[in-house]
C-alpha cells in the first residue's frame, strides 16, 4: 500500500528477530523493515503455494469512537461504513477535497459507534491530523492514534488456516473474507482478521506489541509441517501486484481519484450521506462525465521489465507512465499497471514503454493478473 521514505527510522517490535534471522533490512515508510529473508522469489512462491508470515507492524491504526462516530467516518472514507456489521471490515479511500487519495485504508467496525482504520506507515501523523480535523463537524466523535497499541502479523497463503488454527480457540473457518473475530493466539489476546495484501487467503493478527515475538515464533513453529517461512516486503509487493492491489504513492495518490484508478467499487455512490464526503462533488462529476484516463494492467510483449515511473507512448505521443511493474515469480511474466487515455484502455491495446531509452511493446490485459482458486 505504500512507497519507501527517508530516515529517521522506527523499529517494529520484531526488529531484533528479523536481524537475528538474517533478514535484509531496508528503510520503508520511515521504518527499518525486512525486504527479504531467503529471497523474494522463494518467499513469493511460498505464499502462493503454502504460506508466508509477514511483519506489518509498521502500519498505523486510528480509532474513532463516540455516538456520532459513523457520521465522522462518513466525512472522509469513500466506502459506505453504514453497511458494515460489527465484526466486518472493508477497503476504502481516505478522500481529499479534490476527490483524490490522501491515503487508502481498511475500516473495521469494532462496535456500533467504534471504528478502527488501518493506514499506511509513512502517512500516520498526516492521516491522523486530517481525520481528526475532518470529523469535527460530525459531533460526538473522537479520533485517537492507537498505533502504539498494536503489532500486526500477516499470515498469507493456502496453508494459513491450517497453520493458525492450532494456536487459537476461534473457529477460523467461520470467519468470512473481510470479517474479523476476537480471541487468543498462542495465549495472547488478539484480533484475527481474514484480510491481506497478497491475493491469497490468510489472516492479519493484531496483538499487543510486547507479545508480537511470542506469536511470531508460535506461528512459524505451527507452520513447520507446511514449510511456512518468514517473508519480507519485497515479496509482499510482487504478490500484491499480481493481484492488482493498488499501492499508495504509485498506483494511487493525491493526483488520482477512485474513478481513474478503476476503484468505483470502494465508493458508496448510493449513500444517503454521500454529500458530506470530502470531494463528493468532484467524484460525482467525474463519474457522470467519465474520466480522461484510467488505470490498466499490461504485460510486456518484448523482453524487458517496465518499472514504476517509466514513460508510456502511443505512437510518438507520451500518454502516461507506468505506476508499478515487475517480473512476477509465479506467473513468470513481466507485468505492470499504468494510466492510459480512456480511448486506449481496451484489452488487447498495444503501446510502448520507454525502458532506459528503448521503446518496448506492451499490451493491455484484464485485471487482476492473478486470482486464487476459491474452491
Amino acid at each position: 500500500m505504500e512507497q519507501a521514505t527517508a530516515a529517521p527510522l522506527k523499529k517494529t517490535p520484531l526488529n531484533a528477530r528479523h536481524r537475528a534471522h538474517g533478514a535484509k533490512m531496508v528503510p520503508f515508510g520511515g521504518w527499518d523493515m525486512p525486504v527479504e529473508y531467503t529471497g523474494i522469489v522463494a518467499e513469493h512462491l511460498a505464499v502462493r503455494e503454502r504460506a508466508g508470515l509477514f511483519d506489518v507492524s509498521h502500519m498505523g491504526q486510528i480509532e474513532i469512537a463516540g455516538k456520532d462516530a459513523l457520521a465522522g467516518v462518513a466525512r472522509f472514507s469513500s466506502n459506505d461504513a453504514a453497511k458494515l456489521a460489527v465484526g466486518q471490515a472493508h477497503y476504502s479511500g481516505l478522500m481529499s477535497e479534490k476527490g483524490t487519495f490522501v491515503d487508502d485504508l481498511l475500516v473495521y467496525r469494532l462496535a456500533p459507534a467504534h471504528f478502527l482504520m488501518v493506514v499506511n506507515a509513512s502517512h500516520i501523523p498526516d492521516d491522523y491530523a486530517y481525520i481528526a480535523q475532518r470529523i469535527q463537524p460530525a459531533g460526538d466523535a473522537v479520533a485517537v492514534d492507537a498505533s502504539s497499541r498494536y503489532a500486526l502479523l500477516a499470515l498469507q497463503g493456502p496453508k494459513a488456516l491450517e497453520t493458525l488454527q492450532p494456536l487459537t480457540g476461534v473457529d477460523l473457518s467461520s470467519i468470512k473474507y473481510y470479517w474479523f473475530a476476537h480471541g487468543e493466539v498462542a495465549g495472547v489476546r488478539a484480533t484475527i482478521s481474514r484480510t491481506g495484501y497478497t491475493g491469497e487467503d490468510g489472516f492479519e493478527v493484531f496483538v499487543p506489541p510486547q507479545s508480537a515475538d511470542k506469536v511470531w515464533l508460535a506461528i512459524l513453529e505451527s507452520g513447520k509441517p507446511f514449510d511456512v517461512i518468514p517473508c519480507g516486503l519485497g515479496a509482499r509487493d510482487t504478490l500484491r501486484l499480481e493481484a492488482a492491489m493498488r499501492l499508495h504513492g504509485s498506483d494511487i495518490d493525491d493526483t488520482t481519484t477512485p474513478v481513474e484508478a478503476d476503484l468505483n467499487w470502494i465508493v458508496g455512490w448510493k449513500r444517503a450521506d454521500f454529500d458530506v464526503l470530502a470531494g463528493a462533488d468532484v467524484l460525482k462529476s467525474q463519474k457522470a462525465s467519465g474520466p480522461a484516463r484510467k488505470l490498466v494492467g499490461f504485460e510486456m510483449l518484448d523482453r524487458g521489465i517496465a518499472r514504476g515511473g517509466y514513460d508510456v507512448y502511443i505512437g510518438d505521443a507520451k500518454v502516461g507512465r507506468v505506476t508499478s511493474g515487475t517480473q512476477t515469480p509465479y506467473l513468470k511474466k513481466a507485468i505492470g499497471m499504468a494510466y492510459l487515455p480512456v480511448e486506449h484502455i481496451a484489452a488487447g491495446t498495444e503501446f510502448d514503454v520507454d525502458i532506459r531509452g528503448r521503446r518496448t511493446r506492451a499490451r493491455v490485459v484484464p485485471l487482476p493478473f492473478y486470482k486464487r482458486d476459491r474452491r
